[in-house]
């Protein structure tokens, strides 16, 4: 451990000066100076107190409901709710990584940036008051803690860093090698302790610290060795790279000293792989009761047994407190990727409304588990994509199967042939934030629909088929029965840190990718308002009060998933208020609801307006690869890029060896099977982008994009 000089920067030196707009004084939107004891992160001894004066963790309380008591914003005077202050809080960076949200503190914002820094911002004005330059390179972050008058952040090369809340100053800082990386995961803070999550490496652990030295009090490995409980559930050594990594914030209840963390997916082999690793492979794809105070096990559920599929559910869990028939229960409910609620009794783990074993196809080859487990009341979003005849489905329907490949539902025995099925490893509600209302008696999430297809040929995780598209929704479900009261479909994915807020006067916010906060009733998803950020939203909103007067916070910055670079990026942390004044910002383009063909468009000048299957294309030299091809970019060019009217050739090579198709979908223009040696045309009349893949193998995709030529071409 040793001291830092301080690296807190006054806002006038930055340049890190908000936009601000005042708020209304009209005396009917006030609250005459009135406000609840503003609640100290240091002293939050109860799981579930929720937020008033500030909103002092990610998650909102021990138990992540991301709920506020406050309703001074309520629907009826939605329409005076306006922006009050902007802080780009890196002076405009529209680039990076950013999946922070913010906690508030004595009326203090504080966040961390896409580069890994920390910013102080004054609730009420917007001003930056510190930030904090980490050094360690640039880092994917989460969200800070706070308590005992510090900031905790993590840092590159596994360092775990304090900061004095009110300066930004070193307090300490300690490196914690080889339990994993620590960067990613958010950090919860309760009672002198630091719990800290881990990810990326073949061997992860769950850990507690001591928040006043940073000293390891305990560790949970996600994987146990020989002589712990579930080294049994491991073939061989794989538990030494099983990955098993708590990705996410865990949920913590004092009264009975138990703090769950979930962990996530398999690495052993590869996500897809389990030939190697037979057994049920614990603690993957689990969430697991600890004493808080020692780590020592109590009990766990596995949502997954033996993943082959990268569908851990990687949620921050919610602690709920629920009547289920008459009876009150404490409850703690689990389960994200594989769109279902697994409702459980945080004491013991048991399922007081059912959750059974029930038999899934299977694979020998893969050791596949006979059975996985599925609540009695079902899913919540879509398990099973279906074929549908080209050109007679709704554009976008979220179950609908790219063709050519073979289609599963969820949980499918792959080997050597891509399995197609919903809601795939990018869907269900991945690792965004869920929301329970203590106002409605229900939990919230947002949730994407990413179909994958999973088979050992493909790479990483599995192959998300271009020309998909990659929509979402929001769903309310009722703990106590894990019945679906409404769902909404949406037209973004919002499992990727879309978290949501609920408030006491039924008002749900949520962020989409093309940068819109929303605001839902949340009693059945009805839109009120909405406002324009100019970025896209990968965090949560959140709600706090200063001087009386109820503030809505949200950071705008983006990331990657699941649009990659067509999601727009920013730096922008923006305050509403009942009667702000500042304009909305620029809207930008919109994210690509499309998965992406692989490669940059080609003009169809370059090619003769010709399409040559089962071969790659090298842009730089125009050529053709000479050999059969049967990869994701096996189609040559994959994009081709044309007027309205061109006629389009598709030409299967008198030197391939199968029969290829040019199979277009969704709107089922042509399906052309052509022998080696075979071409067909067709002629593009209007402007559209039109996907089309092959029938011998479905991974070769390609699109035609119909542009009119502008007065330069």
């Amino acid at each position: 451990m040793k001291l830092k000089l301080a690296l807190s920067l006054a806002t006038a030196a930055l340049g890190l000066a908000p936009i601000v707009a005042n708020a209304s004084d009209d005396s009917d939107e006030r609250r005459g100076g009135h406000h609840h004891p503003r609640p100290r992160a240091a002293d939050l001894d109860d799981c579930c107190t929720a937020g008033d004066a500030d909103f002092p963790k990610v998650g909102g309380n021990l138990g992540n409901q991301n709920y506020s008591r406050l309703k001074q914003i309520n629907r009826a005077k939605l329409r005076k709710l306006g922006a009050v202050w902007l802080n780009k809080i890196e002076g405009g960076m529209t680039t990076g990584t950013n999946q922070s949200t913010p906690v508030v503190v004595d009326g203090v914002i504080y966040i961390e940036s896409a580069p890994g820094n920390v910013i102080a911002v004054d609730g009420r004005t917007g001003q930056t008051k510190w930030k904090y330059l980490q050094t360690r390179g640039t880092l994917t972050r989460r969200g800070v803690a706070v308590g005992q008058g510090l900031v905790f952040t993590l840092s590159g090369d596994n360092y775990v860093v304090a900061l004095d809340k009110d300066t930004g100053e070193v307090v300490w800082e300690r490196q914690h090698e080889g339990w994993g990386n620590v960067e990613k995961v958010a950090v919860v803070y309760y009672g002198g302790r630091l719990f800290i999550g881990t990810n990326d490496a073949d061997r992860n652990a769950a850990l507690a610290l001591d928040a006043t030295t940073g000293d390891k009090l305990w560790h949970f490995w996600g994987a146990p060795g020989p002589g712990e409980f579930g080294n049994d559930t491991w073939e061989g050594d794989t538990w030494q790279e099983a990955g098993a990594a708590p990705w996410i914030h865990p949920a913590i209840d004092p009264e009975l000293k138990t703090v769950y963390f979930t962990f996530g997916n398999i690495r052993a082999g590869s996500s897809q792989n389990g030939s190697t690793r037979g057994g049920d492979n614990l603690f993957g794809n689990s969430i697991v009761a600890l004493d808080m105070d020692t780590g020592a096990y109590k009990w766990h559920f596995q949502s997954v047994h033996h993943d082959i599929w990268d569908m851990d559910n990687v949620m921050a869990p919610v602690i709920v407190d629920a009547k289920i028939r008459g009876r009150d229960r404490k409850l703690i409910v689990y389960g994200s990727k594989s769109g279902m609620y697994y409702v459980l009794d945080r004491r013991d783990g048991s399922a007081p409304l059912g959750i059974d074993e029930v038999p899934v196809a299977q694979e020998p080859r893969q050791k596949t588990s006979p059975t996985q487990p599925f609540p009695r009341q079902g899913a919540w979003t879509e398990t099973c994509v279906v074929d549908q005849p080209l050109g007679t489905a709704i554009p976008g329907n979220p179950n609908r199967a790219v063709p050519n490949y073979e289609r599963g539902c969820i949980y499918p025995a792959h080997w050597d042939v891509p399995i197609l099925s919903i809601p795939g490893h990018g869907g269900g509600a991945d690792w965004n934030h869920h929301s329970f209302s203590h106002s409605t008696g229900l939990m919230y999430t947002g949730f994407g629909y990413v179909a994958s297809a999973h088979s050992l040929t493909e790479s990483s995780n599995g192959l998300r088929p271009p020309g998909e598209y990659q929509t979402g929704g929001i769903v309310a479900v009722d703990p106590s029965t894990n019945r679906i009261r409404w769902k909404k479909r949406m037209p973004y994915s919002l499992a990727h840190g879309n978290g949501i807020l609920t408030t006491a006067s039924d008002l749900l916010f949520i962020g989409q990718p093309d940068g819109n906060l929303l605001a839902l009733d949340a009693r059945n998803g009805e839109e009120l308002w909405r406002f324009q950020t100019g970025a896209a939203i990968s965090a949560s909103p959140i709600s706090y009060e200063i001087d009386g007067e109820q503030y809505i916070a949200i950071y705008a910055g983006g990331t990657g998933i699941p649009y990659g670079n067509s999601a727009p990026r920013g730096d922008n942390l923006w305050a509403f208020k009942l009667g702000g004044k500042l304009a909305e910002a620029p809207t930008p383009p919109a994210p690509v609801v499309r998965r992406p063909v692989s490669g940059g468009p080609v003009e169809g000048s370059v090619v003769a307006n010709t399409i040559v299957l089962a071969r790659t294309y090298n842009a730089a030299t125009n050529t053709v690869g000479a050999t059969e091809s049967t990869a994701v970019n096996g189609m040559a060019p994959t994009h081709l890029r044309v007027a309205p009217g061109t006629i389009v050739t598709f030409t299967n090579p008198a030197t391939n060896l199968n029969t290829h198709c040019a199979t277009q979908f969704f709107e089922g223009l042509f399906n052309f099977r052509l022998a080696p040696g075979d071409s067909a045309t067709y002629r593009f009349d209007q402007p559209g982008e039109y996907f089309f893949n092959d029938c011998f193998s479905p991974r070769p995709t390609g699109k035609v994009e119909v542009v009119q030529p502008t007065n330069n071409q």
